[in-house]
């Protein structure tokens, strides 16, 4: 599945070509000399990061037009990795197109790893998952169907859920008619304000 690219005219995807990463490629790895800053021109990109005892942990999601690869030094913090097939494009920090569009974006990056905190610090599985689909829809512009390119395993590790978990809310959620399942990797939020009221 390709997501695609919503914000064509924003200054940083002007000139520098994107360069394609099939599904499951690796864009950096945590302990990588860092230098470069990244946006998604389609497609999807997780970050992630791996425990000590092997499990996954995905800190974020990146969809088209957002940009990733803020750094606090020399080095990457996390793996980066395509979703689906996705076209990146690498830019320097210090070209002038860049310079002008990056506290935004960090802001942008900033306030959405704090609302990732919120929903973690959710006790219930419910409202983990009612939040995420809130989230997806507003950053795919509101719309009520909303594309998912992560798999529900992605999800899981996102929301720090088992993936069992996360499939037994979406069935609940579609039994109440809260949500349609129009395909795998498709939502489509019937209730909004009961959605909103579950994620409050």
């Amino acid at each position: 599945m390709l997501l695609k690219h919503q914000t064509p005219n924003t200054p940083l995807a002007s000139g520098q070509p994107a360069t394609f990463f099939p599904a499951g490629s690796e864009i950096y790895a945590q302990g990588e000399k860092c230098g470069n800053l990244y946006q998604v021109e389609f497609g999807a990109v997780r970050i992630y990061r791996l425990l000590s005892d092997g499990r996954r942990q995905i800190s974020a999601f990146h969809l088209a037009g957002e940009m990733f690869g803020f750094e606090a030094d020399k080095s990457h913090h996390f793996f980066a990795e395509a979703i689906c097939g996705t076209g990146i494009r690498v830019l320097r920090p210090s070209a002038s197109h860049v310079v002008a569009e990056l506290l935004p974006m960090a802001l942008q990056s900033l306030v959405r790893a704090q609302e990732q905190l919120l929903v973690l610090g959710r006790q219930n599985a419910v409202e983990r998952v009612a939040a995420f689909f809130l989230e997806m829809s507003e950053r795919q512009g509101g719309l009520r169907q909303v594309e998912f390119p992560m798999s529900r395993l992605d999800i899981a590790d996102y929301l720090g859920l088992t993936i069992e978990t996360v499939s037994r809310v979406f069935s609940k959620l579609k039994s109440k008619g809260i949500i349609r399942l129009p395909s795998l990797r498709c939502v489509e939020i019937v209730k909004l304000r009961t959605l909103q009221d579950m994620a409050a």
